[in-house]
């Protein structure tokens, strides 16, 4: 059975400015022009039976606002008389209304169960859609550019189901056969799951093809499914179509599709009920083990063996666990017991006390943690200090009211790490798995529209910014550009909604819920001469930081970059910020 290989993300060093100052607060005004809407954006609110936090990131958090990434400057988003508006800007100065291109052919208004309308910029020539009721349509547009040439048709249309949002779409031309491959996202009822939620998440990666240029009809001939419990941070089609990337904070897996789609379902739904193969808890000082044990197992059916780095436990002559182990154990002292309610009980004895693990076997997911009460109201307790009413009750006290070091700390406890796959398409199998531990997934950007949109982590104070590169089996993944220390200021804006930034790592923005818009941009030399007092030398850069406020009360909808202005979706409004002039 192969194996994926476990993989890191390889930082560069020189991207990085350990000497960073900080954003020096810029009250220089930022150029903001207002449009009013003909009519307003189709917002789909969430129901009462979509009361998840799966439900609230896919469909409660959606950017209702997209970009062309094929021609800068040119936003979309759909209205409430399902009309797909455009606003192509070429001068600010003489902006004019967002003009119709398509409209859909469904009255979504007569559909109780449907999601928010969604839309992905396939190619310069083709445009995947979705209504939000569970077709899906794949439009030619011509070249979207040349408003002369631009002509939105349908080219197929199918009902696929329950409803979906598309989260990615490729376009593929090989040898005169032109596909198209997309992923759509769904939320399900998991009827025997009582445990979680109800719901599970389903990813379908769904390729459309034509066959010659005799036959002008384009269908279906894959349709593949994953399956997880979150809602991947980060989902994409390598441009080649012969793989997929996700980042999820919990594992998707592919259901074997092939004889009949429902009865591999039932399957995979009763593989994923099945209780873990073992639960274990943590103290400073050690680790305990706990295994429901087959019934009629004795003690002579029980084979231990304890390593300093490496555990193997054997029932009933069948290999139960075995691997290495986190960190290092006192092999000598650990032991185990059978308790009285058939369960096997493993003390591991640490050998580096104090030390917090994050797993017990080193790749192993058959497990689950179980954390003790009394040990997180210890660690609740040791971290109040970094939290208060006020944003600085006392600001002449020695110790100041926050701490980067035991921030992290607290970070990496609580949050269980999310990890970045990478799926064959032919064989369906996991083959590259990043951990990515405590580095936060932020938002993702097209820097460059023919390849995978890059990704932002954090990584320590910093936001690093990642673009996967499917070809370089070795080197997957290139760290391109760093936003100094925004990891660590994004983490205060309590109220933000959208992340972006532009595609030539100019500056990064978030918007939040209301109103305001933070802009982060790359330090730029300065033109008089500053000194640092503390260190006695001179400050060649500064890094600007800049606020806007936006004239409404309306909520945030949608939010773009672009390398020259953002673009602010509300209700009834749509905002143009510049925030670079033309080079």
């Amino acid at each position: 059975m192969e194996v994926a290989a476990n993989c890191s993300l390889r930082v560069k060093r020189p991207l990085l400015d350990p000497r960073f100052e900080g954003y020096k607060l810029s009250l220089e005004p930022l150029p903001c022009y207002q449009l009013e809407l003909d009519a307003a954006v189709a917002e789909v609110k969430l129901r009462d039976d979509q009361y998840t936090l799966e439900h609230m990131h896919a469909f409660g958090m959606y950017n209702y606002l997209h970009c062309d990434s094929w021609y800068q400057d040119s936003v979309y988003y759909v209205d409430n008389l399902g009309r797909i508006m455009n606003l192509t800007v070429m001068l600010d100065t003489a902006l004019g209304k967002p003009r119709e291109v398509f409209r859909l052919p469904t009255d979504l208004i007569a559909y109780d169960n449907r999601l928010c309308a969604s839309m992905h910029f396939t190619s310069s020539t083709w445009v995947t859609l979705s209504d939000g009721t569970g077709r899906l349509y794949l439009i030619g547009t011509g070249e979207r550019g040349n408003s002369a040439s631009e002509k939105w048709e349908i080219m197929f249309n199918e009902e696929l189901g329950n409803p979906f949002i598309i989260i990615h779409s490729i376009s593929l031309l090989k040898a005169e056969e032109h596909s198209i491959a997309t992923l759509l996202l769904r939320i399900e009822k998991e009827e025997l799951d009582m445990k979680g939620s109800g719901f599970y998440v389903s990813l379908e990666w769904v390729t459309i093809n034509k066959k010659s240029k005799d036959k002008k009809k384009y269908e279906i001939t894959k349709r593949n499914i994953l399956r997880g419990k979150s809602v991947p941070h980060y989902a994409a089609i390598e441009p080649n179509g012969n793989g997929l990337m996700i980042v999820s904070y919990k594992s998707f897996t592919f259901v074997q599709v092939g004889q009949n789609l429902e009865e591999s379902k039932d399957e995979d739904m009763s593989e994923k009920i099945k209780e873990p193969l073992y639960y274990w808890q943590q103290t400073e000082d050690d680790l305990t083990v706990t295994i429901s044990l087959p019934e009629d197992c004795t003690k002579e059916d029980i084979q231990i063996q304890f390593l300093p780095d490496h555990v193997n436990v054997v029932l009933k002559g069948q290999r139960f666990l075995e691997g290495n182990l986190y960190s290092s154990i006192d092999h000598e002292s650990s032991t185990w017991i059978i308790k009285e309610n058939n369960s096997l009980e493993i003390s591991l004895i640490k050998k580096n006390e104090g030390l917090t693990w994050p797993e017990l076997v080193v790749g192993d997911k058959q497990g689950e943690f179980i954390r003790d009460s009394a040990q997180c109201a210890a660690i609740a307790e040791r971290l109040m200090h970094l939290t208060s009413d006020e944003l600085n009750p006392n600001p002449d006290k020695g110790k100041p009211p926050c701490n980067a070091q035991e921030l992290e700390e607290c970070d990496i406890f609580f949050e269980e790490s999310s990890s970045l796959c990478r799926f064959d398409g032919s064989t369906l199998k996991t083959t590259h798995v990043v951990n990515l531990g405590s580095n936060q997934y932020l938002f993702s950007v097209i820097v460059d529209p023919k390849e995978m949109p890059c990704f932002c982590l954090r990584h320590d104070v910093d936001a690093l910014l990642w673009q996967p590169h499917s070809g370089n089996q070795d080197d997957m993944w290139e760290h391109i550009a760093t936003f100094n220390a925004l990891g660590y200021v994004q983490a205060s804006k309590r109220d933000k909604k959208f992340f972006a930034c532009a595609p030539n790592y100019s500056y990064a923005a978030l918007c939040e819920c209301l109103r305001r818009v933070f802009i982060y941009r790359q330090p730029t030399p300065m033109s008089t001469v500053l000194y640092n007092r503390k260190e006695g030398r001179q400050v060649g850069q500064v890094a600007k930081q800049q606020v806007a406020s936006l004239e409404t009360s309306d909520p945030i909808l949608g939010f773009q970059a672009t390398n020259e202005r953002l673009f602010v979706l509300t209700t009834k409004n749509l905002f143009l910020i510049k925030v670079n002039t033309e080079n």
